[in-house]
């Protein structure tokens, strides 16, 4: 049984940047990197719990590729996607959860 996948608004934010970013790079650039992000969106769903935990609860899966993580946590009913980072961004502007819905 998989969890249903959830976004804070944040994440919206950071793949339009990323994907206006790539598409200046190289054009269709924009398209792959959304690709390989949706490819590890995939591998969250179907196994939440492979990816290493790095800060508390907050797990994180580095997507294939491109220098980006997914950071998200597993609650009981679901799976929430915090943000989708460079990996080169301060530690200490990564995610931190906020409490579990009741």
């Amino acid at each position: 049984m998989t969890l249903p996948v959830v976004y804070r608004r944040r994440v919206q934010h950071d793949l339009a940047g990323a994907f206006d970013w790539h598409e200046l790079q190289r054009p269709q650039l924009g398209e792959e990197f959304l690709a390989a992000v949706q490819s590890t969106l995939r591998a969250i769903e179907q196994y939440p719990e492979m990816f290493a935990a790095v800060h508390g609860e907050v797990r994180r899966a580095i997507v294939s590729r491109f220098p980006f993580a997914v950071f998200y946590v597993v609650e009981s009913r679901r799976i929430v996607v915090l943000r989708v980072l460079h990996t080169a961004r301060n530690p200490a502007l990564w995610p931190i959860p906020r409490r579990p819905a009741r």
